[in-house]
């Protein structure tokens, strides 16, 4: 769970809301492969559970400052510009779960783990 106080109470937004709303906002941006996993507990539970994809594959979100930082891992397709891609989802992501949640963004982290060619799945 997500944990915010205001003068008004706490307010509690589960984490999967928050990976749904990320992971979609990632993966229709231009560019992006797909997702990878972002620790080494995430790629063990890939290897274990092939072809069934996790909901929090390849993001990480945490509270720092009553401010959210987003960590996405990412692959990226053969022959696209990586800067325009980062700048377009840590746009992307930032304006979608500031305008969905109201919580403020404080980072967003990309790391590019991997890059695939059109011949690859």
């Amino acid at each position: 769970m997500i944990k915010f106080e205001n003068h008004l109470g706490v307010i509690d937004i589960s984490k999967d809301y928050f990976v749904n709303l990320v992971g979609e906002a990632v993966v229709n941006c231009f560019g992006v492969a797909g997702m990878a996993p972002s620790s080494a507990g995430q790629s063990l539970r890939d290897r274990i559970f092939r072809g069934r994809e996790d909901i929090d594959k390849g993001i990480r979100v945490r509270v720092r400052n009553q401010k959210l930082v987003i960590d996405l891992h990412i692959l990226v397709a053969y022959g696209t510009n990586i800067s325009a891609i980062v700048k377009s989802i840590t746009h992307k992501v930032r304006f979608t779960v500031e305008e969905k949640t109201g919580f403020q963004v404080a980072r967003v982290n990309v790391f590019i783990d991997g890059m695939h060619t059109d011949g690859q799945s």
